[in-house]
């Protein structure tokens, strides 16, 4: 079988938030092989990988310098890869990491408004394929606070319990998550051959825009979602790339975290996580020769997964009372399906430890709790 085919694939700016994230799914990939240019890599190293590449992505950059002057490395940085490519009459496909700030006049805008005219002019001369991608505010793993973004900052703040400072709550940011970039930078990869030559501006990609105060809102319901066991709402595509986010920024050592204990002479039982729509979750371990429910509910459903010990999950009809019993156990993965209308219960008929995982519909709400005792068995049953 003949291998596929090599591209040799340039990233400068390869230990930035952008570079660390696109080089991760570059190397996911068998047909590339990749030269990764940062400040710390050894002399000739960029001339080396731009003399024999095929792609080259241009993520190097200056944000937030000491002194203005200094934005004009970005314009730099761009003319040194241009020269390159012009002394070694190289034509790879060109991306350009760029900012909406070049629509603006601030420094940093005027420098990546720089950086631009610099690639347009090889693309000019040479008929290479150059793409500049204006990007909004980024933000996912890996993100630095404060240098890369406030959603960094704000992350990292609030999952140490350190303060938040705002500017102005009503301010609103316009976000991309990094995950929508590296997908449309790896795009040029996949393509094989390069695109139409000539300049050119990548297509908007997806954005959310928030306050300052709804980020911050969010992010800390992240954190007491601990304690609160409530999910977000994963229906919104941003919740969940901000909560990714938000979790990538917790300390090594606060990855794990304590459940709240209910116990009595049967077992421990503990809430495990909460959502609107989703219902809630909750695990038990359950004493042998004990019972647990022995209720039944007008509308709420439940589902019962036996993970360890041996069980039995009795059922009896409010109206005919038919008794009905299903063995389940550990070994199994079996679930039971919990319909309103019959009274059920579930006892450990094993001789060790039952540890069973339960789904509720809907999350137990004490003013209604839609849980009404009924005894499954009667004196005239024998379990």
């Amino acid at each position: 079988m003949t291998a596929a085919p090599t591209r040799a694939v340039v990233v400068t700016g390869a230990r930035g938030f952008l570079g660390r994230n696109l080089r991760a799914a570059l190397a996911r990939r068998s047909d590339v092989s990749v030269t990764a240019i940062d400040l710390d890599s050894p002399p000739g190293a960029l001339e080396d990988g731009l003399a024999r590449a095929d792609l080259v992505f241009h993520l190097a950059g200056v944000n937030r310098p000491d002194r203005e002057e200094d934005f004009a490395g970005n314009a730099d940085s761009a003319a040194a890869v241009c020269a390159v490519l012009r002394r070694e009459r190289r034509k790879p496909t060109l991306i350009l990491s760029s900012s909406i700030q070049a629509e603006r006049d601030n420094p940093y805008g005027r420098s990546k408004l720089a950086a631009e005219h610099v690639v347009r002019g090889y693309a000019d001369e040479s008929r290479a394929e150059v793409v500049v991608y204006r990007l909004k505010n980024l933000f996912g793993k890996w993100c630095q606070p404060p240098y890369n973004s406030v959603v960094a900052t704000f992350c990292h703040s609030i999952a140490r319990g350190l303060p938040v400072t705002m500017s102005d709550p009503a301010n609103v940011v316009d976000l991309t998550y990094v995950d929508h970039v590296v997908d449309a930078f790896m795009t040029h990869v996949g393509a094989g051959e390069p695109g139409a030559p000539g300049f050119r501006f990548a297509a908007e990609l997806p954005s959310t825009r928030r306050t300052l105060s709804e980020l911050v809102e969010l992010i800390e319901s992240f954190r007491d979602q601990r304690t609160t066991l409530r999910l977000p709402d994963f229906s919104d595509r941003f919740v969940v790339a901000l909560y990714a986010t938000y979790l990538s920024h917790l300390e090594s050592d606060a990855f794990a975290y304590d459940l709240q204990q209910r116990a009595d002479a049967r077992g421990v039982l503990a809430e495990f996580i909460k959502g609107g729509s989703f219902g809630q979750i909750f695990v038990s371990r359950t004493n042998p020769g004990f019972t647990r429910g022995n209720h039944y509910h007008d509308s709420k459903c439940e589902k019962f997964l036996v993970l360890e010990g041996q069980a039995v999950v009795r059922f009896r009809h409010l109206v005919t009372s038919e008794l009905i019993e299903y063995p389940v156990s550990g070994e199994q993965f079996r679930v039971v399906d919990i319909p309103p209308g019959y009274t059920h219960s579930i006892e450990n008929i094993g001789s060790g430890v039952l540890v069973t995982l339960f789904w509720a519909n809907e999350i137990l709400d004490m003013s209604r709790p839609d849980a009404h005792y009924r005894a499954v068995l009667t004196d005239n049953d024998t379990p």
